[in-house]
């Protein structure tokens, strides 16, 4: 079922590549237009001919009603005037009319089929009591209805005394009848085939010009996204190393400039890889030589003085802790890179596991009479991996002491809020150069590597502290100034957020 579906997914996958849509969105834009204005104007063509139309027969109709009361064609409809003027009418127009008298009986059809015949509907009878003509459409049928009532002005009786200045009666309008009218519209119909014929047409021809257009427009606006992809091809394959430059579009810079920066960080890793290949080489094979020298020396002699003996052999002990010192920081590393590294979270004394820590590394700082001094604003609980913390502040400590100044101090403070707990690591020593401090984490890179070779390490321990406060979902922050000094901030949430 998933190969169908598959099968089914990979048929439609054109429509995923930018090309299809910008030819969709371009070809759309055309054409949807187009559409709309065809309509709109054959649909205002329609509505204006009917109005036209309509505006003329009512006009024309109007005449002739006046025409029927002055000839009192309502009583009498021998007249051969009106009887040519409605043929005429007729004729011109396409139409029928039919004359309605007040008892809704037709005197007069130009097409002779209902006279003597009874009228009763909405249209007449409104017309016959409001005096008002009107008008109605059928677009399916394909004609125009037009209703006029036949107004004769009439004087009305009035009461004595109430004669106006002249002595004659109110003037007042009587419907005596209606005009029923049927309009073909079929030549307005013909016009509007006739336009639509040629609207399609035109369409058509928009269509194909819309198409072609969207086609080329898709294509050059694609040009610089595959003048990037076959550059970043051409990295790929090794064929070039220098940064590529594609400034057609503000989306093509911006991709190429992620992928300089990417290819850059790149050239930084495979750099420091190669140092610390280097580094790590010469490091583990120097304590197994200086072991091998010192083991062969023994063997050469023979009788060899206790003392001799006592010194070769913590000479060869230092060796192998300095190995073991490299191995540990390499096999730290490997664990905190492992996706599915476990946190064995426990509450832990902060104040307590610190003391015990700086405990261990006040005989290294003894050496070089570096004073180290711990202070407490207040005790500190916290649920952490105690020993990835104890890392965390072994490998800072140490570093403060081993790059430090002869007679230097190193100052640790801890202090907590109702979230964090904050340690301050603070010394006296050479400091770190700010063009350095972006890249101090980064495995394998080391300030000045000529005095960390003298010192020792592996340029790992300040990566391995960055990912042990990470996984705590804490933060580190330096700030140092060459010759004064480095402080490095730790903040650790107090209660572990689990991912």
């Amino acid at each position: 079922m998933s190969e169908k579906i598959k099968k089914i997914w990979n048929k439609f996958r054109f429509f995923r590549s930018l090309r299809a849509r910008i030819f969709i969105i371009v070809f759309l834009v055309g054409i949807i237009p187009g559409i709309i204005l065809r309509y709109g104007i054959l649909e205002n063509y329609e509505d204006r001919a009917v109005s036209v139309r309509t505006s003329d027969m009512q006009n024309q109709l109007n005449i002739i009603a006046n025409h029927l009361i002055t000839y009192n064609y309502l009583a009498d409809t021998s007249s051969e005037v009106i009887s040519a003027e409605l043929e005429q009418l007729s004729n011109l127009y396409d139409g029928r009319v039919m004359i309605i008298n007040s008892s809704l009986k037709v005197i007069k059809d130009t097409y002779g089929t209902s006279e003597g015949k009874t009228v009763i509907t909405e249209a007449v009878i409104k017309c016959m009591k409001d005096g008002i003509g009107g008008s109605n459409y059928d677009n399916e049928y394909g004609y125009i209805e037009i209703t006029t009532p036949i107004i004769e002005t009439a004087v009305a009786e009035t009461a004595a005394g109430n004669e106006g200045p002249s002595g004659m009666g109110k003037k007042q309008d009587v419907v005596r009848g209606v005009m029923l009218t049927s309009v073909s519209t079929d030549s307005i119909n013909v016009t509007l085939d006739i336009l639509s014929r040629r609207a399609l047409l035109l369409e058509v021809l928009m269509l194909i010009a819309i198409f072609a257009i969207a086609l080329i427009l898709s294509g050059v606006l694609m040009k610089p996204f595959e003048r990037v992809a076959k550059a970043i091809s051409e990295v790929k394959e090794g064929y070039r190393d220098e940064p590529i430059s594609v400034p057609d579009y503000l989306e093509t810079e911006h991709i190429v400039d992620a992928f300089n920066q990417l290819q850059n960080r790149m050239r930084v890793l495979d750099t420091s890889r190669q140092e610390f290949v280097a580094n790590v080489s010469h490091e583990l094979k120097t304590p197994i030589t200086s072991v091998k020298v010192l083991a062969d020396s023994l063997l050469a002699q023979e009788n060899v003085p206790a003392e001799l003996y006592k010194e070769f052999m913590l000479d060869i002990a230092e060796e192998i802790e300095r190995e073991d010192k490299i191995i540990n920081d390499l096999l730290s590393m490997v664990k905190m890179d492992k996706a599915v590294a476990m946190m064995n979270i426990s509450v832990v004394d902060v104040n307590a596991l610190t003391e015990i820590v700086l405990k261990r590394l006040r005989p290294i700082s003894r050496k070089r009479d570096i004073e180290v001094v711990f202070e407490s604003k207040r005790a500190v609980t916290a649920e952490a991996d105690e020993v990835k913390l104890t890392l965390i502040i072994t490998n800072l400590v140490e570093n403060a002491i081993k790059y430090n100044k002869e007679q230097g101090w190193v100052k640790v403070l801890l202090d907590a809020d109702h979230q964090f707990f904050t340690l301050e690591i603070m010394d006296s020593g050479i400091g770190i150069p700010e063009e350095s401090l972006e890249h101090i984490y980064e495995r394998f890179y080391r300030v000045d590597k000529s005095h960390s070779r003298e010192i020792g390490g592996t340029g790992l321990g300040l990566a391995i502290t960055r990912n042990a406060v990470l996984m705590h979902r804490g933060s580190i922050r330096v700030s140092s100034t060459v010759g004064e000094g480095t402080v490095f901030t730790v903040k650790i949430p107090l209660n572990y957020i689990a991912s």
